[in-house]
């Protein structure tokens, strides 16, 4: 099992420290230094700027999102950062949510599904430089008469193949990231539900696609905190929690909702909900049950977290990609370190 690293949003004020982490995971051997956008810093200018510091860590985008950029410009992104970067570039995508996807992007959050797979027919298709031609729902290439003719892109990517990874939480978008992705990009991810909430219906793709698991990159994002009291590490992370799962997307539409509840915790997932869209943040911390956030992050020694990257081997997770915490730089390159000292001692390095 791979380690990735997750820098998460730039621009919260921690910019120089996020660099030094990822050089830092750079010089640990970790596989991919992964960094997030949502409707503040932008993944490939931050990318572009932790590729031209570091040298061998690959870098990746999870996500960028499906209604900011059409799809040949995310093709040319795609192919400029693997130049640029000397083949280490993942492309990550996904449709964000409707809140961020119509609120900032003005794009409708309809047929999710069906645009994430003309996205990256597209994509593909322009990766590869064939003339791009296009008849679809959402898309037409050319654009019919006018003067557009079919073009091909004039960047020459440093692979043939760039890694094309999908974020995905629900059933049928799991099902449809195995069938045309390369990789899954899961998050609140737990080895004991991997197989029922993720890995089942991605098999169910790959089979319908006439594919194996064989190759397929599952690559669930874990926060990892140092420490000897569980409890306390994990309160840490209670706002984090009950902001997803009580307030992304809206009471009707909101897919971490639904995912803890498919997880087993139904009441536990109304009632942070409820609270959070009530205005009481606090209360719907406090709901969220420490179980569920033990399960979906690595908390505790290095022994302890050895022994959870252990079950998250076996339940079939690929890449581990880790969010180390702290308040300082300091702890967060000791939980940094930490996490290959727990892979080591796991016997998954």
């Amino acid at each position: 099992m791979r380690l990735g690293i997750n820098l998460g949003y730039w621009g919260a004020g921690m910019d120089g420290d996020n660099l030094a982490v990822a050089q830092e995971a750079d010089r640990l051997g970790y596989d991919v230094c992964w960094a997030a956008e949502a409707y503040g810093s932008d993944a490939p200018t931050v990318l572009s700027w932790v590729a031209a510091k570091t040298e061998r860590i690959d870098v990746g985008s999870a996500i960028m999102q499906i209604p900011a950029r059409q799809p040949a410009m995310t093709a040319m992104t795609a192919a400029t950062l693997d130049s640029l970067s000397g083949g280490r570039f993942r492309l990550g995508l996904g449709v964000s949510g409707p809140q961020v996807s119509e609120g900032w992007y003005g794009v409708k959050f309809d047929k999710p599904l069906a645009r994430t797979r003309e996205y990256v027919e597209i994509v593909r298709k322009a990766m590869s430089r064939e003339r791009l031609t296009h008849d679809g729902e959402h898309w037409t290439l050319p654009l019919p008469g006018g003067p557009g003719k079919p073009i091909k892109l004039t960047v020459h990517p440093q692979r043939e193949h760039i890694p094309l990874y999908i974020a995905a939480i629900g059933p049928k978008n799991l099902e449809q990231t195995g069938e045309i992705a390369d990789g899954a990009l899961l998050i609140f991810p737990s080895a004991e539900h991997l197989e029922e909430t993720a890995l089942r219906p991605l098999r169910a793709g790959r089979e319908k696609a006439g594919l194996t698991m064989d190759g397929f990159d599952v690559c669930p994002t874990l926060p990892l905190a140092l420490g000897d009291d569980v409890d306390a590490l994990a309160d840490v992370f209670r706002p984090y929690t009950a902001l997803y799962v009580g307030g992304m997307g809206s009471r009707k539409q909101n897919f971490y909702n639904q995912l803890a509840q498919r997880m087993g915790y139904e009441k536990e997932a109304a009632e942070i909900q409820d609270k959070y869209l009530a205005g009481d943040k606090a209360g719907a911390a406090a709901a969220v049950p420490r179980t569920l956030i033990d399960q979906t992050a690595l908390l505790g020694t290095v022994d302890r977290i050895a022994d959870r990257m252990t079950a998250y081997a076996e339940a079939g997770v690929t890449t581990l990609t880790l969010a180390p915490a702290g308040f300082t730089l300091d702890e967060r390159l000791t939980a940094l370190r930490a996490g290959v000292d727990a892979l080591e001692r796991a016997g998954l390095a």
